[in-house]
Parts: structure tokens; sequence; C-alpha cells
């Protein structure tokens, strides 16, 4: 079992889904653990039984924001080790009927806001020897119906990843991402297809094996957030119960 003692992590989407798995592993592993997400109330119910941590409301969109709860979680706790980009959102659409809002959103919280809060917690990761853990999705790596904004997000966090590891492979910070399957979150068990869709495309992106249960992904984040995964730097793991081997 990896440790996290000493460690102090930012997650975010850290309401519910594996943002919430991530926030209890962690807590469980003994990093101390700061959460942001839209909800305010979830937040606290998942933060209920942690005794080192603390939470913010953030809207990971505004640039400002993402800056500000930064600076709160240096500011409460000292330093930053960790920070894990969970939070997504994904709609599925006809391209066709994608408005510029659509898009805008689609890119806006699966890859801007990522972006946002790398930007702001270089400095402090840099210093820390510390790492980021970007969480893409099998739709990062693979294309999806319906899911023409989401995928070019996932796909240009991948991206991202990758070119900062390259930037950054002479400096202490090592940056990965994880791709996970579907999994039992709300954003995949409360999912609707557009009208007319054809349920068949959608479906190639299914396992045999069924959905995920947040917690594996979840204990793949906390390996590469701690010492463990010292030499794994600018990787991309699929956590899919082998979606992504064909």
């Amino acid at each position: 079992m990896t440790t996290l003692h000493g460690k102090v992590a930012l997650i975010t989407g850290a309401s519910s889904g594996l943002g919430a798995a991530a926030v209890t592993l962690f807590a469980e592993r003994g990093a101390t653990v700061f959460g942001v997400a839209r909800d305010e109330n979830k937040l606290a119910e998942v933060f209920a039984p942690i005794t080192s941590g603390a939470y913010s409301q953030v809207d990971i969109t505004t640039p400002g924001a993402c800056a500000a709860a930064v600076e709160s979680c240096v500011d409460a706790f000292g330093r930053l080790d960790v920070l894990v980009n969970v939070a997504g959102s994904h709609t599925m659409r006809h391209t066709a009927w994608v408005t510029d809002e659509d898009w805008d959103r689609d890119l806006a919280v699966n890859l801007n806001g990522p972006f946002y809060l790398i930007r702001a917690s270089l400095p402090f990761l840099l210093d820390a020897g510390g790492s980021i853990i970007n969480v893409s999705s099998v739709a990062g790596t693979h294309g999806q119906a319906y899911s023409a904004g989401y995928c070019a997000a996932k796909h240009g966090l991948v991206g991202l990843t990758r070119a900062l590891a390259v930037e950054f492979t002479a400096d202490k910070i090592r940056i990965n991402a994880v791709c996970p399957g579907g999994m039992l979150t709300p954003q995949v068990t409360n999912f609707s297809l557009p009208d007319g869709a054809d349920p068949s495309l959608v479906m190639r992106t299914a396992s045999p094996r069924g959905l995920l249960e947040p917690d594996v992904a979840a204990e793949m984040i906390a390996f590469l957030a701690s010492d463990a995964a010292a030499a794994i730097h600018g990787a991309v793991i699929a956590v899919d119960n082998g979606r992504s081997a064909d």
C-alpha cells in the first residue's frame, strides 16, 4: 500500500465520483487534502469524516478562481505537493447541433481548467518536487460518438501532459495522466443519448468487464502521487478494463 504521509494534495471535482474517491483515499493514506468543486454542500459531505483537510467552492473555468484556490491551499497548509485534475463534464450531442456555448463549455471544464490550475501550481510543485496527475479518459486516446468536444478536450489533456513532461524533464516534478474507462459515477450513470443516436456506436467504448468502481482509478492516482512512482514521468496510463488494448 502506497503512503502519502506528509504530502499536501489539491484535488478537483472533489464533491462526487472519482474526485471524492480520491479525496477519501488520499486522506486514508496520510495526505492533507484540499478539495475543490462547484457544489459546496456535497463537498461538506465528502470532507465530514476527514480530519486533515479543507475544501473550497471553485469554478475551475475561471483563471482567477483557479489561482485563488492554489493560494488558499498553500496559505492553509504551507505547501503543495500534488495536483490532481479530476473535474470533468461530458454531455453527448450530435456534432451538427453543438452550439458555440456547448463547445466552449466542453473545453473550459475539461482542458482550460486543468491548465489554469497547473499554471498556478507550478511554482509550488517545482519547489516541492511534486507531481501532477491529470485525469483524462478513454476518450482521450480513442474516438467516442456524439462526444466531439469532450474527446477534443480529453485528447488535449493528454497532449498537455506529454508537453509538460518533456518541458520539465530536468526538473524535480512528475507529470502523468490517467485514462479511466467507464466508471460508476454520476457522469456515466446519469448520461442520456441525444435524440436519434445509435446506441451501438456508444457501446463501442464499453468493456465486457463492465464499469469501473471509482476506487480502482483512485488507487492508480494515489500510486502516481506517491514516492513509489518516482521514475514515472510523462506516462499516460489506461485504467479501463482492457478497453484500449485493441
